[in-house]
């Protein structure tokens, strides 16, 4: 288990310039340039973040006299960047509310796919996909018959949470072993939502394909909002649980035996799980919203020598992930979902060539 104490043993090797070598000199990054320069990283994430979190409060309340002015200017700062750039997208709010919504898929879902990596989870991440599909396919009948013109991500938010409960429910109350209630969560939450939809076909004039394979179109107003708040509530509960989240993930057993509500914990985990899924399937789309929960992780673990490492360079990764491939789809018109995913698979093969493990950390990891 790797950690994130900086080593005190005295009597360790240390090389010419004074630092410890071997196991305890590589788990030493606290204050190196290396540790600089992925908080650097990570503070222009942050900021990042917070102008995407700046636009869509600004797109909500434009009608506000001072947020109408600020708006305004955004719209204006759009304009120049596409005169400076020779493109012609930033002027558009809707790619706005598209590439915000990315920026926080590229948070949200490394930092909680970080815990899902290392508990052997990734799986989960594709049955709630699997899940909030069947909650779209609801919502779309439900729309249908009653001319309700809500957002599909409601029910597909309220049918995904409801499928992480579920999952919890049964790894908690049967003998079975441990992927049996993801395997039949995935399966029966699939074909539910295939069924449904067969049997509204024709009621409704919504494609399913957006929401399958990913679609910058796809991002609503409503659900760029739901993705702001969304993400706010999920950093907001993984900071707040870290070291929880940390001791159940790398010693459950002893985090019980510590008499912490590991059920819950777990709970916690896997709704935070499919609060990311929901949200990012707006742009990398059912089948493949599972890959930025554990791709941008696995990349990381590469060349991390901590998880607390894992976890900044997960977050880095899959923000580069996520503007490259908005860059390649509006460039090529090609589907945002497999851009993104394809951008984080050349990540994750270049760590593995950085890696000091060589071929052997595809095993390994």
């Amino acid at each position: 288990m790797s950690t994130d104490t900086e080593p005190t043993d005295s009597t360790a090797p240390t090389a010419t310039d004074g630092t410890p070598s071997g196991p305890l000199g590589r788990l030493r990054t606290s204050g190196t340039t290396r540790e600089t320069v992925e908080l650097a990283a990570l503070g222009v994430i942050g900021l990042l973040a917070v102008v995407m979190l700046g636009f869509i409060a600004l797109y909500w309340l434009r009608e506000l006299p001072y947020a109408a002015t600020a708006y305004e200017q955004f719209r204006i700062g759009g304009r120049l960047l596409d005169l400076y750039l020779g493109t012609n997208v930033f002027k558009h709010p809707f790619m706005w509310q598209s590439l915000s919504t990315g920026v926080l898929i590229g948070i949200v879902a490394p930092l909680v796919g970080s815990f899902l990596v290392h508990r052997e989870m990734a799986l989960i991440g594709e049955t709630l996909a699997h899940a909030a599909f069947a909650g779209v396919a609801v919502s779309l009948l439900f729309n249908a018959v009653t001319g309700w013109d809500g957002s599909l991500l409601f029910g597909a938010l309220i049918v995904g949470v409801i499928g992480a409960l579920g999952v919890q429910w049964l790894a908690d109350r049967t003998d079975t072993y441990g992927d049996v209630p993801i395997a039949i969560m995935l399966s029966g939450s699939f074909a539910l939502g295939t069924l449904i939809i067969s049997y509204g076909r024709g009621l409704t004039g919504i494609s399913i394909e957006g929401y399958l394979f990913g679609s910058l179109a796809v991002v609503t107003v409503d659900g760029a909002r739901m993705m702001a708040i969304l993400s706010v509530l999920v950093v907001g509960g993984v900071l707040f649980n870290y070291k929880q989240l940390l001791f159940i993930t790398f010693d459950e057993q002893a985090a019980r035996v510590a008499q912490l509500p590991v059920n819950s914990y777990n709970t916690l985990l896997v709704v935070m799980t499919a609060v990311v899924v929901v949200g990012a399937m707006q742009v990398l789309g059912i089948i493949l919203v599972a890959a930025m929960l554990v791709v941008p992780v696995a990349a990381a673990s590469q060349i991390a020598v901590s998880f607390r490492e894992t976890m900044y360079l997960s977050v880095i990764f899959g923000q580069v992930a996520i503007l490259v491939g908005f860059a390649v789809s509006i460039a090529m018109s090609l589907p945002s979902g497999g851009s993104i995913v394809m951008a984080a698979i050349g990540l994750y093969l270049g760590s593995i060539a950085l890696s000091k493990k060589g071929v052997t950390a595809l095993s390994t990891h």
